[in-house]
């Protein structure tokens, strides 16, 4: 069995999911895990396959037609990471201002952090006005990493963003 990673992008309109979850069907794929959302009217999403080796070709050639309705490109997917890694959650709230996710990013890549899952959103402040800016960051840490850097670095940046950072 080989897994594959899809990456699927295209106006949002009814049909896109079962569309690919057809031609995945049709070749013997399993839908296995994905992670899916509509933002500005735009579909986009990640969906990890397995399909047995023979059916990989045939499969790729049926994605492929499906150009047009979305844009779909197909990556080898990677062996599990390492298992002394760590699970750890960085929560961010703060009034929103650009170079945030650029700033929070940097610290983790410094400390060999992998990114798992994120998700950002902003919204209106009920009270002060204005933007306010909330993510949540799920990474793994390498048995190596040194937590109580990385704890002094996202507390630099809580003062210099003026946002508040907490790392679980």
């Amino acid at each position: 069995m080989t897994t594959l990673i899809l990456t699927v992008a295209g106006s949002d309109r009814p049909g896109l999911v079962a569309a690919v979850a057809d031609v995945v069907d049709a070749h013997g794929g399993n839908w296995e895990n994905s992670q899916l959302a509509e933002i500005a009217g735009v579909f986009a999403g990640v969906i990890q396959i397995s399909v047995s080796d023979d059916r990989r070709p045939e499969l790729e050639k049926a994605l492929r037609a499906l150009d047009g309705l979305l844009t779909i490109a197909v990556h080898t997917g990677a062996d599990a990471g390492a298992a002394a890694a760590q699970p750890i959650t960085v929560q961010i709230l703060g009034n929103d201002r650009p170079g945030i996710v650029r700033e929070v990013s940097a610290v983790l890549r410094a400390h060999e952090l992998s990114i798992q899952d994120m998700t950002t959103e902003t919204k209106d402040a009920a009270m002060a006005g204005g933007r306010l800016f909330e993510a949540s960051v799920a990474a793994t840490v390498p048995a190596s990493a040194d937590l109580a850097a990385l704890r002094a670095d996202l507390e630099r940046l809580t003062a210099e963003l003026q946002v508040d950072i907490a790392l679980m």
